[in-house]
């Protein structure tokens, strides 16, 4: 079975996940919203903190 590829802005949006909060890694690399996403693919989703 085939999967398909869906952007990066996608599966944060189904998550509800607001893009302006994370920095996306696919497979090791940090990648941007624009990148798409298959089955084989490993994403690590890290929420930037920061403060005063």
């Amino acid at each position: 079975m085939e999967v398909k590829d869906h952007r990066i802005e996608d599966i944060l949006r189904e998550l509800q996940i607001n893009s302006e909060e994370v920095i996306v890694a696919k497979n090791g690399q940090i990648v941007v919203e624009e990148e798409t996403a298959g089955g084989l693919d490993v994403l690590k989703i890290v929420r930037i903190v920061h403060g005063g």
